[in-house]
């Protein structure tokens, strides 16, 4: 494995665990929610890039995209079903 994508991937997956530290951490639903969402979305994009940069496959473009536009619409989702329950 090249360098590049080395350090890509590492870091990918060190942000994602950042991440899910997140979950552990923080108290309420709409402090958990959030960095979960983001870390995910930067964490597996760094991971992907680094895949691109090791495969030399587009296939992850693919993967990237439909990562890039469901975790924001599952997040909305959360928060709007967290909201209408008034969880706190």
């Amino acid at each position: 494995m090249s360098e590049a994508a080395s350090l890509l991937v590492l870091c990918g997956a060190v942000i994602a665990f950042g991440g899910s530290l997140g979950l552990v951490r923080l108290k309420t639903f709409f402090e958990r929610v959030h960095p979960a969402t983001m870390a995910t979305t930067l964490g597996a994009a760094l991971i992907l890039g680094g895949s691109m940069l090791q495969l030399g496959s587009l296939h992850e473009l693919l993967i990237g995209a439909f990562i890039t536009a469901t975790t924001p619409i599952s997040y909305i989702l959360l928060v709007a079903a967290a909201r209408r329950r008034r969880a706190p």
